[in-house]
Formats: C-alpha cells, structure tokens, sequence
C-alpha cells in the first residue's frame, strides 16, 4: 500500500509540473505572437484565465475550484487595465466589473439553460422511479442485447435527436445510462457517445438550431463583403468539407462496430467490462451518487410508456414553441418556412427558452403517467422529482462558473486576441488549414463554439474572400467549413465547454475523467481532418475522395493500432 501511495503522489507532482510547464511556455509563445501585430486593446495575459482554468483542472482534478481561481485571476487582471485607461480606482473598477460579469451570467438565456438542466433531470427521474425508464430498457434490449449493439442504439438516438445539442445530450445520456451500466458499459465510453452525435450532428443537420444561428452568421458576411449568396447556400457549399464533423460521425460508427479501444478509453472500457465498475475508484460523477444510481420502485407498473410520452410531449412542445417564437405564416411542411424560423430562433436566442418550455411539459406528462400508468403514489413521485433536483445542483454550479469564465474572456476579448493572430497569414495552401487550428485554439479556450463562429467568421471569411482574388472561391469555402468544425472540436475538448460539461451530466460520469479519455479520440480525428481534409483540399481534391480516404485510414487505425475491450493482452 505504501508503495502505491508513493507512486500516486509522484503521478500528482508529474501533472502539476507539467501543467505548470504547459501554462509557461503558452503564455511565453501569447507573449512573442503579440509582440508581431499591433492591435489596441488587444493584451496577452487575456489568455491567462482560460488556460489556468484548463490546466488546473487537469492538474488538479477539481473543476469548480479551478474556475473559480481562473475567474477571480480574470476579474482581477479586467479591472487592472480598465483602471490604467480609465484612471478610476481599481477598486471601484473591481467592483463594478464583478457586477458586470454576475448580471450576464443570471441573464434569461443562462437562466433558461439552467431551468432546462433542472426540470429535464427532475422528469427523468420521474420517469427511472415510475419504471419507464426499464420499460424502454426491456423493449430496446431486442436490439440492443450486448455492449456493442447497445452502444450502437446510443450513437443512433444520438443522431435522431438532431435538432439542438442541449437537448440530445440530456436525452440520450439520461435515457441510456440504466442500459449501457447494465452491460458494463463505461460511464466515460457513454459520455463520449452522446459528447460526439451532440455539436457534430446538430453542426451538420439541416434542420436545427446550429443551422439557424449559422446561416445567420453567413448571411451577415457575406452582406458586408459582397458575396452574392444567400447563407443556406453557403451552409450546403461548405457541408462537403465540414470535415472534422463528417469523420467524428465515421469514426464513432467504426469505434461501436469494431468493439476496439485505444488510449485511456480502453482502460476504462477493461475496467468496466472485468470488474464491472462503470465509473473509476476516484472517479466524482457530476451528478449525486444517489441520482446516478436510481432504480424504479418495486411498487411500479412497468411500462415504456411512462418515459417515451413524455419524451414525445417534449418534442412536440418544442416544434410548437419553434413555430410560435418564429413568428411564421407559411406552410408547416415547407423546408424554407423552418429555415426562416430556425434562424430567427437563434438570431433572437430564444432556443433555449424552447427547451425550457419543452422540459416543464415532460416533467408535467411524466408526472401524470407516474401516478396513472405506473401507478406509484404521489409521495414517491415528488421523492423523484427532488431527487432529480439534488442531482442538477452540481451541474448548475459548474455552468454558472463556467459561464462566469466566459464572461471573462469576453471583457479580456481573448477570443479576439487568438483571432488576430491570423492576420498574418496570408499562404493560399495552408489558411484552410491554420483556420482549422486558430478556430480551435479559441473554442477550446473560451468554451463556446458559437462565441468562436462570431469572431472568426467575420475575421477569416473575408481574409479568404481576398486571397480567391474577391470572389467566392474555394479558399473562401472551405473557410467557411474550417471555421465551423474548429469551433466545434475546441468546444468538443474543453473541459470548459457547456456541452461537455453536459455530456458528463447525463452520463453521470466524472467530467475529468470524460475530457480525458476522450481527447485522443477528438485529435485524432482532428489530425485526419487537417492531414487528410483541410491541406490537400486547399489543392483542390476532391471532398468525397478525401472522406474516403480517412474513413480508410479510421479502420486501419483501429484494426491495427486499437485492441479488443475483452482482450486480455
């Protein structure tokens, strides 16, 4: 046991130098690079508090205290500088910045996200006590019978419920943690099946509220250089090389199919397939311990009506606030009429207010078929609907931080700083492909992909328009994919994002352990996308040919390089 304890601690001292190494020579590289271009405003230390949040979170194991740390070290360096160009009292600045930040992260979109989480997670425990939850489970185990058919029927729902991110990753985490625990699915592998068909399909599909907030985006750029396209057909130009998307997609069926693991997944997966211990020895799952354990009472009628009329209620609740808050004339039917509504949604931020609404009408419906159908009492039915409101305080916590984080940035304009940093590039070649990292390295860092699409789609998409000597080129299209992918894989990696910290959520699985068995498996395909998309795309290969042609290289990887879950060597 000593032995153990001492390798342990020599294990935390390694993370914290190299964390400590990691902040170091960031900050020295933010410091070079900003000494190359001359931007007012523009300071290197605003990257300090997104990195320190990162790198002490990985560090350390405990993100909340992490966040906290990154934003206090943010307010503090906010005001320093609002103080020098002012000449107000720091302290005064202090405090009003400090109010700024509290005021936007209680605003009614953060809010509404918030009241999602809560009656979303109050309505699936309703719906694990009154046994729909196992009535689903009974009637999904003739198709989902082993671990790879079930993690299968995962990844499938996962691209279903394709309208909004939120909404996926609470649903499908939720719906399929009781299934995926019984067959010694690992809490990570799960978090990493919904983490992965949330923001790459949302991204993708035609209808939903990415599209929306996207063409929006497009529509808006292309007014202010001069492209005479609308912004739905510039989503479908770009959709062939939304190349980090489209392989995530590929990657995750060859993942489930092949039943093989590499890298910090496959011990986890080992882990939980031997011992049968979905979650690590140290693992803190971001739900209460009593949520993420909760069975259906012995009292209940088992049926999976009790949990899919309230899932279908939700959905219908949803395409009906969609219609209202798009304010539409037109024919229900029409794709162009949902285009309109899909956008203004988004434009106006009201999707979240959607979800809200929705899951009110789920946790309403499921209550009521609890006590009809299932037949358990209202007292147990009210013990789940606290439970459910147990398990979201911790969530809600870390968003708020999180969110808190954000806030941060935005008054340091770190997103603005890293986004600067591409006004020096001027290769034809290999913008696509810097595009693609820069678009990373700010999502990852700020947390948001949507924030990273609103500052780099009005600083690279007209960089590009030039280098195509101003016409809509190729350059400029694939631009417009690098842009939205990149966002998408730094928000898919942070451990800061809200989508990841949701995949944990509904997972009931540790966030750090689920950043961290994930990250190989994001960079890989990330490495695909630029190696074998965004470079030789610049060239003009075709799209098709190079999706192939990763998709090859994917099974090799995992033929070759990737080891059976159940291999003993």
């Amino acid at each position: 046991m000593e032995m153990k304890g001492t390798g342990d601690d020599l294990n935390s001292r390694l993370k914290v130098l190299i964390a400590i190494a990691i902040f170091v020579l960031v900050c020295l590289f933010a410091i070079v690079r900003a000494s190359q271009f001359s931007r007012v405003g523009f300071f290197w230390y605003s990257i300090v508090p997104p990195l320190l949040a990162i790198t002490m979170s990985i560090a350390t194991g405990r993100l909340l205290m992490s966040l906290g740390v990154a934003i206090a070290v943010g307010i503090i360096l906010s005001s320093v500088q609002q103080s020098i160009d002012s000449e107000v009292s720091w302290f005064l600045v202090l405090g009003s910045t400090s109010w700024s930040i509290s005021k936007s992260v209680i605003g009614s979109f953060n809010l509404s996200v918030i009241i999602f989480i809560v009656l979303i997670l109050a309505m699936v425990s309703v719906m694990i006590v009154s046994g729909g939850m196992q009535g689903v489970i009974n009637w999904l185990s003739q198709f989902a019978r082993g671990a790879r058919s079930t993690q299968l029927v995962t990844v499938l729902m996962g691209m279903v419920i394709f309208i909004d991110d939120y909404a996926n990753t609470m649903i499908v985490g939720s719906a399929m943690r009781p299934m995926t625990d019984g067959k010694k699915i690992s809490r990570e592998k799960l978090a990493f099946l919904v983490d992965a068909t949330t923001a790459p399909i949302a991204g993708l599909a035609i209808v939903s509220t990415w599209i929306g907030y996207e063409i929006f985006l497009f529509s808006s750029v292309a007014e202010s250089i001069g492209i005479d396209k609308d912004g739905y057909s510039m989503f479908f130009d770009a959709l062939g090389y939304r190349f980090y998307c489209l392989m995530m997609v590929i990657f995750v069926f060859v993942n489930v199919i092949s039943g093989r693991d590499f890298g910090e997944m496959l011990k986890a997966e080992r882990r939980s397939h031997s011992t049968g211990a979905v979650l690590a020895v140290d693992a803190t799952p971001m739900t209460s311990g009593v949520f993420s354990t909760l069975t259906y009472s012995s009292a209940a009628r088992i049926s999976p009506f009790s949990a899919t009329i309230p899932i279908v209620a939700l959905f219908i609740t949803m395409v009906t606030a969609f219609w209202f808050y798009g304010s539409s004339s037109g024919s229900f039917w029409s794709w162009s009429v949902w285009r309109e509504i899909l956008s203004r949604v988004a434009e106006e931020e009201n999707n979240v207010r959607v979800l809200a609404i929705g899951s009110g009408v789920g946790l309403f419906t499921a209550i009521i078929l609890a006590i009809s159908v299932s037949r358990i009492s209202f007292g147990q039915t009210f013990q789940a609907i606290l439970l459910g409101l147990n398990g979201s305080l911790l969530p809600s916590l870390i968003l708020v931080f999180a969110w808190g984080l954000k806030e941060v940035c935005d008054i340091l304009r770190t997103g603005d700083f890293l986004g600067a940093m591409v006004s020096n590039v001027m290769s034809l070649v290999w913008f696509p492909a810097i595009i693609f990292v820069v678009a990373a390295l700010t999502s990852f860092a700020t947390g948001t992909s949507w924030g990273t699409m609103a500052i780099l789609i009005p600083t690279a998409v007209p960089v590009a328009f030039s280098l195509d000597g101003d016409t809509y080129g190729l350059t400029t299209v694939i631009c417009l994919g690098a842009v939205l992918d990149g966002s998408i894989f730094g928000d898919h990696c942070s451990p800061i994002s809200d989508t990841t910290i949701m995949s944990s959520i509904s997972s009931s699985c540790d966030h750090i352990h689920h950043v961290r068995t994930q990250l190989p498996y994001s960079l890989t395909v990330a490495g695909l996308a630029i190696a074998c998309g965004y470079l030789p795309a610049a060239f003009g290969f075709p799209s098709w040919g190079l999706i192939t042609c990763a998709t090859g290289i994917i099974v090799l990887i995992f033929l070759l390089l990737a080891k059976s879950v159940v291999d003993s060597g």
